[in-house]
């Protein structure tokens, strides 16, 4: 029987998380069986149950993962002592990165949360409010130390959020920029958006 191949870096459970986010992401959550994933691991359906309970599982790794990594980063940004339009690139240049990088995950838990059942969907649900929450504080401090334009401060977030999440299109492009050059763009023109 074959065996799920794994390196130094990834464990069996890691390699069939990734494979689920990339057929995830591609025929959607609902659309994917356990039978696909098996295949695409290149093992038996039954032997996946060795490594995860099941797909409802896998995608609550899949969201949590992503939603806990942008959360220890917010909490690191918010403990530096650098001016609020700093904190904001910083974020930007975070959320760019990851969308550029960790593309599959990201867009499963941007796109396929939905699929979650209580508890975990309330709990993610609250996730996603307090850090954009925590985002437009930043943001709201900005303007009163006069950095940042006066403006709806969550507004802008869903704004910027909503700009990252239009990467998938890049992703799909055939003919694009460099990831570099996406990020150099997309921070000068929404950091700089905000300046005052």
């Amino acid at each position: 029987m074959a065996r799920i191949k794994v390196d130094e870096h990834s464990s069996r459970k890691d390699i069939i998380v990734s494979k689920a986010a990339s057929l995830f992401r591609e025929k959607g959550y609902k659309a994917t069986s356990m039978r696909e994933l098996a295949d695409a691991v290149g093992v038996e359906a039954a032997s996946l149950y060795n490594h995860i309970h099941s797909k409802t599982e896998i995608l609550h790794v899949i969201c949590f993962n992503v939603a806990n990594r942008f959360m220890s980063h917010m909490e690191s940004i918010e403990l530096e002592n650098v001016s609020a339009i700093v904190k904001v690139e910083k974020l930007l240049r975070f959320h760019i990165k990851e969308m550029l990088h960790q593309y599959e995950e990201v867009y499963v838990s941007d796109r396929e949360w939905k699929h979650l059942t209580d508890p975990y969907l309330s709990n993610f649900q609250n996730q996603r409010r307090t850090y954009r929450k925590r985002f437009a504080a930043i943001i709201e401090k900005g303007i009163a130390a006069g950095e940042i334009k006066s403006i709806d401060a969550p507004t802008a977030v869903l704004i910027m959020l909503h700009a990252v999440s239009g990467i998938e299109s890049w992703h799909r492009s055939t003919a694009k920029i460099s990831g570099k050059e996406l990020e150099e763009n997309m921070v000068t023109i929404m950091v700089d958006g905000l300046r005052k």
